[in-house]
């Protein structure tokens, strides 16, 4: 045994995540404590090193050297001692905590096809907002793993999280049958530019309409309150100018005067994917990740060719090829 430091892992935590969100005020809610008690673990942390981890400025927060130097190993510390306590903790008989986020798309239409092929692992599934808010509850380890779109959010790097894409699933678009496009058997994105994209939030919050309107010169939208799918799609039936994306499959509520049109050329990609802690994961997180695997592979989930598709972001993502 090598005698070394006392440190405390609170203080080291909350280094990591302020250094992930560069914001005194956000960390101190992710992390459940006062701003007042957040700065006052940076400070004695700070004062155990040596070191200064943070610039404060007036208007910003930015790491120091010593900072930047210290977030490699502040998550790996961290992680470890997930390990260390996981090893020792009987927690085989707590369900897996499965929280999903992008409602408007049925995620849970995916998951279920996973966790019913899983009978010895008990899942407790529920709902987030948002990815910001499912991995601010990840790493409050209020949940264990999560399901939807991961894509990259200026200002914000996601430190002690893993993902892993889980579902490439090809988009539709939805018309009024008044649509002058509403007759084709298969649209190209392109052929959408003249039209409206109707979009269920402000498109700011939307981050694949937003690159899809980007890409495909949607010069035209329309946001509305996400007040659910039938009401999306009562809007698009009412508003024959206008159009929204929805993945292929879907299940789409019974309204008349509407039809799903696939599009090609190229097929755009919705991303669905599995997020998680990497300390003090569940002792059946393994299984849960080894099945949404071996799910995919053999419902051919990942299959992306990039002379046929188009997926956004396709840098940020693992398991694509």
């Amino acid at each position: 045994m090598h005698p070394g430091p006392d440190l405390d892992l609170a203080r080291v935590r909350a280094f990591a995540v302020t250094a992930e969100l560069l914001h005194f005020g956000r960390a101190a809610e992710v992390l459940g404590i006062t701003q007042q008690a957040l700065s006052k673990r940076i400070a004695r942390l700070e004062g155990e090193l040596g070191a200064v981890l943070f610039d404060r400025g007036a208007s910003a927060v930015s790491l120091t050297a010593a900072g930047e130097a210290l977030t490699g190993p502040a998550a790996r510390l961290l992680t470890a001692a997930g390990e260390f306590v996981a090893a020792a903790r009987d927690t085989e008989t707590r369900p897996l905590r499965l929280d999903v986020w992008g409602h408007l798309y049925a995620p849970m239409r995916t998951v279920a096809h996973v966790v019913d092929a899983l009978p010895g692992v008990a899942v407790e599934p529920g709902s987030g907002r948002d990815l910001p808010g499912v991995a601010d509850a990840l790493l409050r380890g209020d949940t264990d793993l999560g399901f939807g779109r991961v894509h990259p959010i200026p200002g914000r790097r996601f430190a002690g999280l893993a993902h892993r894409l889980a579902r490439l699933e090809p988009v539709d678009v939805l018309l009024a049958v008044g649509h002058p496009l509403a007759a084709a058997d298969v649209l190209r994105p392109g052929d959408l530019a003249d039209g409206v994209m109707w979009c269920p939030a402000s498109l700011e919050r939307l981050d694949f309409l937003r690159k899809f309107a980007d890409r495909f010169g949607i010069a035209r939208t329309e946001a509305g309150a996400n007040l659910g799918l039938a009401h999306s799609i009562e809007h698009v039936r009412d508003h024959p100018d206008c159009f929204t994306l929805l993945p292929a499959d879907v299940p789409l509520p019974d309204v008349p005067g509407v039809r799903a049109v696939p599009l090609a050329g190229p097929t755009p990609l919705y991303a669905w994917s599995l997020l998680w802690r990497e300390a003090d994961p569940h002792p059946q997180l393994g299984d849960v990740l080894a099945a949404f695997a071996e799910h995919g592979a053999r419902r051919r989930w990942l299959e992306y060719d990039p002379d046929r598709d188009w997926l956004p972001d396709i840098e940020a993502l693992d398991g694509v090829g």
